[in-house]
């Protein structure tokens, strides 16, 4: 849950908006290609007739690949990968919440929290971005008070829309993160490090290395393995396949107890707007 950087990437941001307006059309997610136009796609927004999937609780019975263990030398980020900055305060309150996996839904909170937020994600989309700087601060506290679980779907269809690989590195580096127990840390910082632009395949795994050196304790050889051979490729194409089976049309997409949230304007990208879809559930 990235906390937001006043003027970080405004000029996409801006760049986005005035596109939309130019179209007639509030762009508001980052949708799946529909197959006809090859390296195009992000600006999609995300369809209003969705059903709330079914919440999916419960720890996992994935373990990791190998033993946690020294940093590998061969497996740090090479001088050319560019700086990451440090995850989010905020993310740091997140530390002790426990984080579990089932199928391709990863839970961060309380198994036993009264309210479920799902969250539909694609690490490159800049929608999900703004979602991460805004709404989902207003998250932190009652995630952190046992409130609130928040279950995750990271897609990775944006790899399709734009070329590249970035989505399901990143997805495969935060499903690692959650072997580390270092999950809530790990997210905050990849959105922080998104590229500035959709385009830019940015997230390889050198670079996810790096950013994970920003989150103390994340690196081992358990973790660096996964990130640099794909481990969790196969999780990533089970992520996507549940993101796909829940008929979601684009990300973020965000549900507060079976709800689709920020139906009208930015309320999921303010996190005073967002606080107050929460407080309508009864969550604060």
């Amino acid at each position: 849950m990235a906390v937001h950087k006043a003027g970080r990437r405004a000029g996409r941001v801006a760049a986005a908006v005035a596109a939309a307006a130019l179209i007639g059309v509030a762009a508001s997610a980052c949708g799946p290609d529909d197959g006809n136009d090859s390296g195009k796609g992000g600006g999609k927004s995300a369809g209003a007739d969705e059903k709330p999937p079914a919440s999916s609780d419960g720890p996992s019975d994935d373990s990791s690949d190998g033993p946690s263990g020294k940093r590998s030398p061969e497996a740090g980020a090479d001088a050319d990968t560019p700086d990451a900055e440090a995850p989010p305060a905020a993310s740091s309150r997140l530390a002790d919440v426990p984080t579990s996996v089932k199928g391709g839904v990863i839970t961060v909170g309380d198994p036993k929290a009264g309210h479920t937020v799902k969250v539909y994600e694609d690490p490159r989309c800049p929608f999900c971005k703004r979602f991460e700087d805004g709404g989902a601060q207003a998250l932190v506290k009652p995630v952190a008070d046992g409130k609130v679980k928040v279950e995750y779907t990271i897609a990775s269809f944006l790899d399709n829309n734009l070329g590249g690989s970035g989505s399901v590195n990143a997805a495969n580096a935060l499903r690692a993160s959650v072997e580390a127990g270092k999950f809530p840390q790990f997210h905050a910082a990849v959105f922080a490090n998104q590229a500035e632009e959709e385009t830019e395949d940015a997230y390889t795994p050198a670079f996810l290395l790096k950013i994970a050196d920003k989150v103390k304790g994340l690196r081992g050889g358990a973790f660096d393995k996964a990130v640099t051979n794909g481990t969790y490729k196969k999780w990533v194409g089970e992520a996507m396949e549940a993101f796909s089976a829940d008929g979601i049309q684009g990300t973020p997409t965000v549900f507060i107890d079976g709800k689709k949230a920020g139906g009208g304007g930015n309320a999921l990208y303010e996190q005073a707007a967002f606080a107050k879809e929460l407080r309508a559930a009864g969550i604060s």
